[in-house]
């Protein structure tokens, strides 16, 4: 048994089955002498519904990971070099295909016996969006063993896609422009100022709304280890209880040998003052007899 196979085994599990399985691989490894891995195993924490999801796509559907890898690498080039048209060809692409794969999701879900619903659903595809966006995130996502939501979504937005793709005009100056196409540019400042605005404010909700899932992640783990604690005290108590049952029926034994032992030491003592008096009785009638025998001896030899 290694930490590999192990996580393996674990993160193919649907949440609920995680937290069991996991304490009993740790359980023996500890039997094994191996405590290290028990200490490994112990610390492997329970994926969310929308991280389990996602593994079991890439476990289920592995022929879905190298296109999806694919697209990813092409909108990363064609951001970088600003081509405008394979821009909206592979947006269209990605649209297409992270609205395949979280519904391929869900139903893997349904068919697994743990369904999941729409708002998961939406983590899947913000798993999904990173994973277009960020190298590392597509690594971490193909190895099928996601813990969570990535901290915080890396996408390409739309607003982005679709300036980046105009071709760009060429300058002109103040005294060249007519009238008409400076409400034009100043309208077009304008709204790209808002535009930078609303992402800067939707990259602070996407920071606070990470945040607020790794606090309910946090909270997730701590009920896990509490409800650990709580099992290992039951059993514990179950364990009390047993060893508590068998001791009062060994007390009750020890109380039944105990007043048997002290009824017969009663017979015995009645039986030894019984002895005694006739004992006595014997000796006096003894004595007596002897003395009458004396004195009828006496009287003859006069």
């Amino acid at each position: 048994m290694d930490l590999e196979g192990v996580a393996d085994e674990l993160y193919g599990l649907r949440p609920q089955d995680f937290t069991a399985a996991r304490d009993a691989r740790a359980a023996e490894a500890r039997r094994a002498g191996d405590r290290a891995l028990a200490g490994k195993i112990g610390t492997l924490r329970r994926p969310s519904l929308a991280a389990w999801a996602s593994n079991l796509l890439v476990r289920e559907q592995p022929e879905e990971i190298e296109p999806l890898l694919r697209i990813g690498e092409g909108l990363r080039q064609a951001h970088h070099d600003l081509d405008g048209a394979q821009l909206r060809e592979l947006s269209r692409q990605r649209h297409l295909v992270v609205n395949a794969l979280s519904r391929q999701a869900r139903q893997l879900t349904a068919q697994a016996g743990h369904p999941i619903g729409e708002d998961v659903q939406r983590e899947v595809e913000g798993i999904l969006h990173a994973v277009l966006a960020d190298p590392a995130a597509a690594q971490e996502w193909a190895a099928g063993r996601l813990v969570k939501a990535f901290d915080q979504t890396v996408g390409f937005p739309a607003a982005a896609d679709d300036a980046r793709a105009r071709p760009a005009r060429a300058p002109r100056t103040r005294k060249e422009a007519p009238p008409a196409e400076s409400r034009r540019q100043k309208a077009d400042e304008e709204r790209r100022r808002r535009l930078e605005q609303a992402r800067q404010e939707a990259e602070e909700a996407e920071r606070v709304l990470a945040a607020r899932r790794e606090e309910a992640a946090a909270a997730e783990r701590q009920a896990d280890d509490a409800q650990a604690a709580v099992r290992s005290v039951e059993e514990r108590v179950d364990e009390l209880s047993e060893e508590l049952a068998h001791l009062e029926e060994q007390r009750g034994q020890a109380e039944t040998s105990a007043r048997t032992a002290r009824e017969q030491a009663a017979e015995a003592d009645r039986r030894l003052r019984e002895a005694r008096r006739r004992a006595e009785t014997a000796t006096a009638r003894v004595t007596r007899l002897d003395t009458g025998t004396g004195g009828r001896r006496a009287t003859s030899r006069k």
